[in-house]
């Protein structure tokens, strides 16, 4: 289902795109159908989302400049963790969340490539990434965790981990994965979480998405927002 996705995005892909290119299995699989048409001679210029992201098109040859060189984009192509009916996301299950949106939000249209079981009709169901500074980290999660109950959300906030300690993002930050189970009102929460300092980003992508692919069995179908 993400290569039916994947192959449907690509269709979306014009010949000379600046392009962002997301993170994940999803958007793997969309950087491996890429990597295809470039060797056919297709053009573009791509953006990684992250280090992992850019490893992957080095080996495949497909070429990515920085931000620095290319600050304003075509397109981003990207995948989600959850998806909602007005096409808000959950995204930062892979940590790479900050540059995701960064990258989305200096592109004319996001483009999101998901398997079915990515579509939810509330979010949060989905550990929601926030991702902070190691400064004060223990002040800010419970500034996270009184926001939270102010709005209704319970649930664990813990601090991710790797297999050797905490899970460091490319920016060098923490993540703080929020087990809230729903999120009635996500437009609040991002706006909330917006404001705390410490908190340097977090996954709620919110009207950032133009269009999201979503493949399942019989293939795939294209979502707008309701």
């Amino acid at each position: 289902m993400k290569i039916k996705a994947a192959e449907a995005a690509l269709a979306h892909v014009e010949d000379g795109m600046r392009l962002g290119i997301g993170t994940g299995s999803t958007a793997e699989e969309f950087v491996r159908l890429l990597a295809e048409k470039v060797a056919g001679g297709f053009r573009i210029e791509g953006i990684p989302t992250s280090e992992r992201t850019a490893r992957l098109c080095l080996e495949l040859g497909v070429p990515f400049r920085s931000l620095e060189e290319l600050p304003e984009l075509d397109l981003t192509i990207d995948g989600a963790d959850e998806v909602d009916p007005q096409l808000r996301l959950i995204k930062g299950g892979g940590g790479a969340l900050l540059r995701e949106k960064i990258v989305a939000c200096a592109s004319a249209r996001m483009i999101v490539i998901a398997d079915e079981t990515k579509v939810v009709d509330t979010l949060g169901a989905f550990k929601l990434p926030i991702e902070v500074n190691p400064f004060g980290l223990l002040s800010t999660r419970r500034a996270v965790e009184k926001l939270a109950s102010r709005l209704g959300l319970s649930g664990e906030i813990v601090v991710r981990t790797a297999s050797d300690g905490p899970f460091m993002t490319d920016g060098g930050h923490l993540i703080l994965d929020a087990s809230f189970g729903r999120i009635p009102d996500a437009d609040a929460l991002s706006s909330e979480l917006n404001a705390l300092p410490g908190v340097v980003e977090h996954g709620l992508f919110i009207n950032i998405a133009s269009l999201a692919i979503i493949a399942g069995p019989a293939g795939a179908r294209v979502l707008t927002a309701r």
